[in-house]
């Protein structure tokens, strides 16, 4: 029987970003990663050296994880990362829908699966210039291909600096039918490190003009909310 490599599983809480912001949802967070962002905020999720502290769940035993935390009440969960699309989450996805949950999963769109399709929402991630990563925009069209069937498919970018602003317009000039969410990075990833409330406003502000100083209206420039709440705290 194959097994998923899940880093943890928590909520209800709130979704703190994108389209989706505000939800109440549980979360998935599976173990493994073919990327290494240089601003990585769950290297936890993504480093190997952490693989001890992930757990070999069969699909059935992370469905009853996800009903116990939510009392049986239908809610949305989201299967977060590392990368979600290196394992196959399709049998959950399966369980969890026929029960009358939603579902939704973030990638950066390196890898095509087939169950995107079966998902209520798929959020695909390109990481911009400071990440240290390249998109394989071929990659990230074979995902779009694979979300055809999903209730709802995004693009979502993290903005660092003027860089990535660039690198974003032109992301969303490949895909312009796909709805694009827009946040401000956040540089400090060490969960023990504290980040203000002014800190965020900060980098937010500055995202908000560039966009109206350019007059770009189609991207929604969005905070990450759980930041805003908690820092970086995990399990939230």
């Amino acid at each position: 029987m194959s097994r998923l490599r899940i880093a943890e599983i928590f909520g209800p809480t709130i979704q703190g970003e994108g389209a989706l912001i505000g939800e109440p949802t549980v979360f998935v967070r599976a173990g493994g990663c073919d990327y290494r962002c240089a601003w990585c905020d769950s290297m936890h999720a993504v480093d190997s050296r952490y693989r001890d502290t992930w757990a070999a769940m069969t699909s059935e035993a992370v469905w009853a994880k996800v009903r116990q935390l939510s009392g049986g009440r239908a809610l949305t969960v989201s299967i977060s990362g590392g990368n979600p699309a290196i394992q196959d989450f399709g049998p959950l996805i399966e369980m969890g829908r026929a029960a009358g949950y939603r579902f939704a999963c973030e990638t950066q769109g390196s890898v095509a699966r087939d169950w995107f399709g079966a998902l209520d929402m798929l959020v695909l991630s390109p990481k911009p210039p400071s990440s240290g990563q390249v998109t394989d925009w071929n990659a990230f069209a074979d995902c779009l291909a694979a979300g055809r069937g999903a209730g709802r498919m995004v693009m979502k970018i993290v903005v660092f600096d003027e860089a990535d602003y660039a690198w974003a317009r032109q992301a969303a000039a490949r895909h312009p039918d796909l709805p694009l969410y827009l946040q401000p990075g956040n540089p400090e990833v060490d969960p023990s490190v504290p980040v203000g409330a002014q800190q965020v406003a900060d980098r937010l502000l500055w995202l908000v003009e560039k966009v109206t100083g350019d007059g770009w209206f189609a991207p929604r420039v969005l905070p990450q909310l759980h930041v805003m709440l908690w820092g970086n705290k995990r399990g939230v």
